[in-house]
């Protein structure tokens, strides 16, 4: 081999060229990540059960789901928590397991499970310890100004940034739902000879969606919508409560109505001040420097638009401990053949010395090339 490559050197050269120039290529394009995605033999269920207790929540959501989740097999240890509002069961398989395998047999217990879970229970959720999946960026918004725009300029660039191809999901967090508080009048309702039940009632079975099918006319069918569902605020206020003749009561003829928010699940603050943050999640072997630089692009134009006061800060942002640690690895290689060719120049001369300086970077980015996809090469 040695001496074919001594007879054929041009041959040699070109191919090495080559193989700089693609493999700087594929330096540059290959995924870059701090952490890689590593299957950690952990899944978790999680339950919601608004306002009751951790002792109801060991009782009544925990116990069953345990009974079941005991039975898959490959599991080394499983842990249990309950607070107030839920609870979760931690799953440990025994290490080489099979992902897969054991979310779909997570899945089945979960399922089976669930008839002996409270009716009023939100629906089970399995989630894997995945390292891919926590944030890559978080960026803040925050200002002098009410709740409801900041959530509302949130919304909007949630929206923007999962049109983004590398980004699997984004959350908000800070946040909180809106509804409409409905304070009734007693003294109102006396007087109307209304009850309050029979008010509750009222809204059970007027929100409501109605499905009414279709209707042919003999030249063609098209379908009927009944307006069953609240959708605004006035829908609420205009909601008939008693009818007599042509006198009409109306939910804002005994009651005050405003919108408003439930209390919040979670809490953001920048500088002491209330904030929303948004959470960036990547999906797993995309490039996160290219992908925080394509967020940061999309907040930079919806901000253009945005009213004065509202600032924007970006934290956990991975790509620039990427950028430390890519900037510290060709440090150390752009070292190491300065040191080495310092060596071969006194023992050698320049010419191998040269030739030896070459092939260093040349095998590093060969090694590169390798983990590379041939459709992502150019053409």
């Amino acid at each position: 081999m040695i001496h074919a490559a001594i007879h054929h050197s041009r041959t040699v050269l070109s191919i090495l060229i080559l193989l700089l120039i693609v493999g700087t290529y594929a330096y540059i394009n290959i995924a870059k990540e701090s952490a890689p995605d590593i299957d950690i033999p952990q899944i978790y269920v999680s339950m919601s059960l608004e306002g009751i207790s951790p002792d109801d929540s060991e009782r009544l959501l925990l116990r069953p789901m345990e009974q079941e989740l005991a039975t898959i097999e490959g599991v080394k240890e499983m842990k249990s928590t309950a607070y107030q509002g839920g609870g979760f069961v931690l799953l440990e398989f025994q290490a080489g397991f099979n992902k897969d395998i054991a979310l779909d047999d997570v899945q089945k217990a979960v399922d089976q499970a669930r008839p002996e879970l409270p009716d009023d229970v939100e629906e089970p959720s399995v989630t894997e310890v995945n390292f891919s999946l926590f944030p890559v960026l978080v960026v803040t918004l925050s200002g002098n100004m009410s709740e409801r725009i900041l959530l509302k300029l949130a919304q909007n660039l949630e929206d923007r940034i999962e049109t983004i191809s590398s980004v699997l999901d984004v959350n908000i967090a800070g946040d909180r739902e809106e509804l409409v508080e409905i304070l009734v009048n007693p003294e109102l309702l006396e007087s109307y000879a209304l009850n309050g039940n029979d008010i509750l009632n009222l809204f059970n079975v007027s929100n409501r969606l109605v499905a009414a099918g279709n209707l042919d006319t003999g030249a063609g069918r098209f379908g009927i919508k009944v307006p069953g569902l609240f959708e605004t605020v006035h829908d609420v206020m205009n909601m008939p409560l008693r009818v007599n003749e042509d006198s009409v009561i109306k939910v804002r003829d005994i009651a005050e109505i405003r919108r408003t928010f439930k209390d919040p699940d979670s809490i953001a603050r920048l500088r002491g001040e209330r904030a929303i943050a948004i959470e960036v999640v990547k999906r797993s072997g995309e490039n996160i420097i290219d992908t925080v630089k394509a967020v940061r692009k999309i907040v930079a134009e919806e901000s253009a638009f945005w009213p004065q006061g509202v600032e924007i800060s970006f934290t956990q942002d991975e790509s620039e401990t990427i950028k430390t640690m890519l900037l510290d690895l060709q440090n150390n290689v752009i070292s190491a053949i300065i040191l080495v060719m310092i060596v071969v120049v006194f023992a050698l001369g320049v010419r191998t010395a040269t030739l030896v300086g070459i092939a260093i970077p040349g095998a590093f980015l060969t090694g590169i090339l390798s983990f590379l996809s041939p459709c992502t090469l150019p053409v």
